[in-house]
């Protein structure tokens, strides 16, 4: 699967940087069975509110620049909302409304779990492997129902994958307390076996492992790359690629460069990420 995250830029903005065009020929050429989207695919939660006409226009970019090419040749893409997408601080319900509307009627044919708040939280079944979205845009615990929710969905054998917009721990400086930072989430985890959370908003690519559990934060393809925890570099700008197996995550690759056809250099990451919340050790020192 293929994992893209953060591709807006400035407010109201209707243009992509060329980047990401690059970004998906190149993740079509990779032919993957899957494409997440970890948020912020538009640039709303602007002040004063966009309007509707601004908001429906930056979706038809984002479509036509990400959606379509990849409808077109059957990759299936499965999205989470973001701060920029969806945020659930007041003030943004119709941005809210918008991107539910959207992603209804882009839903892709898939074995669902759990579809009944479809494109916030759900969750699905792929080649095995159990797939759940959490809605994840406001800082701390999540909302409403989604624990009991996830609990239910996910229980099961096999490879067990969620992803959300914010992260569980911190990963990139600045952003420390821009986190879901729930312990309780963290023990669902465990409890449910799952092997890796997916998560955008701080920029930055890192592969990390806690007590049993990856933790990969995408690098955005859009604008505001930032520097990770540890770390005097800014991140370069990627998508990631994980290959699962029968007995789960095999590998974890970030392709940069120009057209991305260059592997990040997973050396040149910090051993650690360590933050007053977690220690995050780099994933493939881990024995």
């Amino acid at each position: 699967m293929a994992v893209i995250s953060d591709l807006n830029g400035s407010y109201g903005s209707t243009r992509y940087s060329p980047r990401v065009a690059a970004a998906v020929d190149r993740i079509i050429a990779l032919a993957p069975d899957l494409v997440i989207s970890t948020g912020d695919m538009v640039a709303g939660q602007r002040r004063p509110v966009l309007s509707e006409p601004e908001v429906r226009a930056m979706w038809e970019a984002f479509h036509a620049e990400v959606t379509e090419p990849l409808n077109r040749v059957g990759i299936p893409l499965v999205v989470t909302p973001g701060n920029h997408d969806a945020s659930a601080y007041g003030g943004f319900e119709a941005e809210r409304a918008i991107f539910a509307e959207q992603w209804r009627a882009m839903k892709p044919m898939l074995d669902y779990i759990d579809d009944g708040d479809y494109p916030f939280f759900y969750a699905f079944e792929m080649g095995g492997i159990r797939f759940a979205s959490l809605d994840a845009t406001t800082l701390g615990p999540l909302r409403g129902d989604q624990m009991k929710r996830l609990s239910k969905a996910m229980k099961g054998s096999g490879p067990a994958v969620t992803f959300s917009h914010l992260p569980l721990w911190p990963f990139a400086q600045s952003r420390e307390r821009e986190i879901i930072g729930d312990p309780a989430l963290e023990a669902l985890y465990h409890e449910l076996d799952v092997d890796l959370h997916l998560s955008g908003h701080h920029h930055a690519f890192y592969l990390g492992w806690k007590d049993g559990v990856a933790y990969v934060s995408q690098a955005c393809l859009g604008g505001g790359t930032r520097v990770l925890i540890g770390d005097t570099v800014r991140s370069e700008r990627s998508f990631t690629i994980l290959e699962f197996g029968t007995e789960g995550l095999r590998s974890v690759q970030a392709y940069t460069g120009p057209g991305f056809r260059e592997l990040l250099d997973q050396s040149s990451l910090p051993p650690q990420v360590i933050s007053p919340k977690a220690t995050l050790q780099r994933l493939d020192l881990v024995k």
